[in-house]
């Protein structure tokens, strides 16, 4: 006869927490010279990082040409972080901006990482959104992260 097992719940067997901040957000009216300036935007991502205390691993960076145009279009920035991601993407004829921030752990701010983010770009509005992104436990299951 077999043996039913007990069905184990989430943190049984020391598996551990994981802590998780997602600040996003999109940027509105923006001057277009700076959105087309790929070394500037990279910049602003790698200061932004150590604003956030967010340890970049490796950066991509790509500039696009406008549709049906050769000349210079939007850039994506997509720095791979020791505790997840920060991605920048801009759209310079339509003046705008996103920007997605994730990361794990305790010391971690994506939250200042953004803040810095808009502080360089100088958008004449913007909406920022976040999301606890943890996994549940017993220490974390009902706490909400509105600022980080």
């Amino acid at each position: 006869m077999r043996k039913r097992s007990k069905k184990l719940g989430l943190f049984e067997g020391n598996l551990t927490p994981v802590i998780g901040k997602h600040v996003f957000g999109n940027l509105y009216d923006i001057e277009d010279s700076i959105l087309k300036n790929m070394i500037y935007l990279k910049e602003s991502v790698i200061e932004a990082s150590r604003a956030g205390n967010l340890h970049i691993i490796d950066i991509l960076e790509r500039q696009f040409n406008t549709i049906n145009s050769p000349d210079i279009g939007g850039v994506s920035i997509i720095a791979l972080i020791v505790e997840s991601h920060i991605s920048l993407h801009t759209w310079p004829e339509s003046r705008y901006a996103t920007v997605d921030i994730y990361s794990c752990g305790n010391e971690s701010n994506p939250s200042l990482a953004f803040d810095y983010i808009v502080s360089m770009l100088k958008p004449r509005s913007y909406k920022v959104f976040s999301a606890d992104r943890s996994n549940p436990s017993s220490e974390n299951e009902t706490k909400v992260f509105n600022d980080f």
